[in-house]
């Protein structure tokens, strides 16, 4: 029998099994066109032919053979059948190896290091260095796997030392996809089938100017849709330009959601991009988005992707295209691109190839972490110099990218000058048509405002919304407050954050009476429209997403009133780190410019010298000492990079299962079958996450208990159906601002 590969039962008493050199040429085939997307197919050949000859041991034949029950025998445990691949290449490629040693050593446990680093299992080193894997299979190498051709430079060209280590990651991708997908091919057929069953953007432009006709006839002539319709026209005007880096700066609800999709669309068709992706800032607003492209292209050709995807709604076709993001229009996290993008673990590497000749558009980029500002700004130009992407920067307050960023010992130089191309060409003359708020500056930003004399003004208002800084002042405001004033904050779950934006929604389109007293989650992307909105003193760029909330739809410019935006300085003074930064950036902007209009282009574009200027670290995650230093070396550390680049710093949070409506059933169901993982994705909609010092007086006081190493509510007071989890005001601390 030649050596195998895979096997699975047929029925109780045979098998079918996969030959080993039939996976090997299986896998190759797609590897070579995955990666001739971006001219490297002799590389994905190679990394396909080479991943699984360690198989070959007569150890694995063994092992696998016991293990499926197609023979007795006894199971030893799993044999190391990567290592021989890597040291294979290594003895194979002269010089070149390492790119094919990192992807073949690391196609089922990840990415490996370069070398050991305390608290991470395994680098390529030592597996280097396991001759024995190597010597084992030798002499049953097939002649045909030993001739080399010779290689094609990475992206057929000499990239930058700084983008090899997102080279070999792309490479990766490819094995790790072409692997799995031809496995799944023989182990489940039917799956497999499934897939890449999308309509062509052709199509999907098609219905979106069929959309766009129908919704145009609809609404009614105003002044700010007119102006909709104008930036609608210019952005398909500038579809026809070249790849590269792209901005949108459009005031909140000039209709960008829908212009940058049609710009998207013109472009893609173009110059051949396969598909559209879309990274959001927060999980709470990305669900309006994907229903809204959903509603327009069809919900098989949309595909969400992001930590509270409930199963409940996701077919198996949407699943198989979450894996590896093949579909044409992806929604997602900024936390889930970015920190795909210096992954190292198969699971989350495996899309990654999918990106090569896409649009990328970043929704509210002025929210980019500036402590990672680094790492993304170099990730984003290696993507769109090697691997044919289109960037496009999409926000109302464009932050300063290009150039030196930050002052003295601290700065770096980000996108190359004049590299961004803006869409919307008269942007100030933009500002002024679309002017449908008046923001009132503090006099005096060190003189603060009382909570009570804050509450008093808000009960003048029948509809009102006031943005506080921290969950604490958020509960410390509404207690303040009338009966029915709605509280919005991360001390609620997922799950009801949602229903409490629809019931807003709903209020509001009703016109009836509703105030609401929330944290900054709902000041980026979220579409409600007040008449007035107070904002606790912070950076600009929250001022301005907050007045974005303010007379979004001009329905008070018909009546020659424009929205009021009221700032105002908390007892409480201002949160450390990145915000107490943007507060001091704008204290300083106000004392340079009093009295002018801080929602225009240029003083944007001051505020952010400003702010940047004042941060200290814009590599948090020492991605460029880990990764690029030692390019020329080939020694990366890529385990290192991937476990420390995590744009929020959620570790030490404790996380809470509260009984918020499902909740408790999913509680129930985690008490009788324990955590398995899908029930585990749907239990992410109902969780609350909090200090540790907090979850400390709670677990004191016996209000939760764990199950199955989870804490789940077991105090029925604990959360309530108003204000989330309710304990002891003075307990709580701040884990993420929103």
């Amino acid at each position: 029998m030649e050596a195998i590969a895979h096997l699975k039962r047929k029925n109780q008493k045979e098998f079918d099994f996969q030959e080993l050199s039939e996976h090997l040429e299986g896998t190759a085939h797609l590897a070579t066109m995955f990666a001739g997307e971006y001219k490297n197919a002799d590389w994905g050949y190679y990394l396909g032919k080479w991943h699984d000859i360690g198989k070959f041991s007569e150890d694995f034949q063994n092992y696998i053979k016991a293990a499926s029950g197609y023979e007795e025998g006894e199971i030893k445990g799993k044999t190391d059948h990567s290592s021989a691949g890597a040291i294979f290449a290594k003895e194979t490629l002269p010089v070149i190896w390492p790119p094919i040693a990192y992807c073949i050593a690391g196609h089922h446990a990840g990415l490996l290091n370069w070398v050991s680093e305390p608290g991470i299992i395994g680098d390529l080193q030592s597996r280097l260095q396991k001759q024995d894997c190597f010597e084992k299979i030798k002499t049953q190498i097939p002649d045909s796997l030993k001739t080399i051709r010779k290689l094609n430079l990475p992206c057929d060209k000499q990239i930058s030392p700084e983008h090899m280590h997102l080279w070999i990651r792309m490479m990766f991708s490819c094995l790790v996809d072409a692997d799995y997908l031809d496995t799944e091919r023989f182990m489940s057929p039917e799956m497999f089938e499934k897939r890449g069953n999308y309509d062509s953007l052709n199509d999907l432009k098609a219905r979106f100017q069929k959309h766009m006709e129908g919704l145009i006839s609809k609404v009614s002539d105003t002044s700010v849709n007119r102006i909709r319709a104008k930036i609608l026209q210019e952005c398909i005007q500038k579809g026809s330009e070249n790849s590269g880096f792209y901005s949108i700066t459009v005031p909140t609800g000039g209709g960008k959601t829908l212009s940058s999709m049609a710009w998207a669309l013109e472009h893609a068709l173009k110059y051949q991009k396969r598909r559209i992706v879309f990274a959001i800032p927060y999980t709470s607003i990305i669900t309006q988005t994907a229903q809204i492209y959903q509603d327009i292209f069809g919900e098989k050709n949309v595909i969400e992707h992001h930590s509270n995807l409930d199963d409940e709604i996701t077919s198996v076709e949407r699943k198989l295209s979450i894996e590896n993001w093949d579909a044409p229009i992806i929604i997602t996290t900024n936390v889930q691109l970015f920190e795909s993008l210096f992954a190292n673990r198969t699971s989350r590497c495996r899309k990654l190839h999918n990106l090569t000749n896409s649009i990328i558009i970043l929704d509210e980029a002025q929210m980019l972490p500036p402590e990672f500002l680094k790492p993304i700004l170099s990730v984003l130009e290696g993507l769109v110099s090697n691997f044919g992407v289109t960037v496009l920067l999409s926000t109302a307050t464009q932050p300063a990218l290009s150039g030196q960023i930050g002052s003295g010992q601290y700065s770096f130089i980000g996108i190359e000058k004049d590299q961004i191309h803006e869409l919307i060409d008269d942007y100030n003359g933009l500002i002024n048509d679309l002017k449908r708020v008046e923001v009132k500056m503090p006099e005096d930003p060190n003189r603060f405002t009382s909570w009570d004399e804050i509450a008093s003004e808000l009960q003048q208002y029948d509809q009102v919304l006031c943005i506080v800084n921290t969950r604490k002042e958020c509960r410390e405001l509404h207690r303040r407050m009338s009966e029915g004033t709605i509280h919005l904050s991360r001390l609620m779950c997922t799950s009801h954050i949602m229903d409490t934006i629809g019931y807003i929604k709903e209020k509001l389109k009703n016109r009836e009476q509703i105030r609401v007293i929330s944290t900054q989650l709902i000041e980026a992307g979220v579409d409600i429209d007040f008449p007035v909105v107070y904002r606790a003193f912070s950076g600009l760029d929250s001022i301005a997403q907050s007045a974005g909330r303010c007379n979004r739809e001009g329905k008070l410019n018909v009546h020659g009133k424009l929205g009021i935006t009221k700032v105002f300085c908390t007892e409480n003074g201002i949160p450390q780190g990145m915000m107490r930064k943007g507060a001091d950036a704008l204290k300083e902007l106000i004392h340079i410019n009093s009295g002018a209009d801080f929602l225009s282009p240029n003083m944007f574009h001051d505020y952010f010298e400003l702010f940047y200027g004042k941060v200290r670290d814009f590599d948090k995650s020492h991605t460029d000492y880990l990764l690029c230093q030692n390019a020329y070396d080939m020694r990366f550390q890529f385990a290192t990079a991937a476990r420390d680049f995590r744009l929020i710093d959620d570790q030490g949070a404790k996380n809470i299962i509260v009984r918020y409506k499902k909740g408790s059933d999913l509680i129930e169901l985690l008490k009788s079958k324990g955590p398995e993982p899908w029930l585990m994705r749907k239990i992410q909609r109902y969780i609350v996450s909090v200090n540790p010092r907090d979850f400390e007086e709670i677990r004191k006081a016996h209000r939760i208990e764990d199950v199955h190493g989870c804490w789940i509510q077991a105090d029925a007071w604990l959360y309530n159906d108003a204000s989330g989890l309710t304990f002891n005001d003075e307990w709580i601390n701040e884990i993420l601002m929103v």
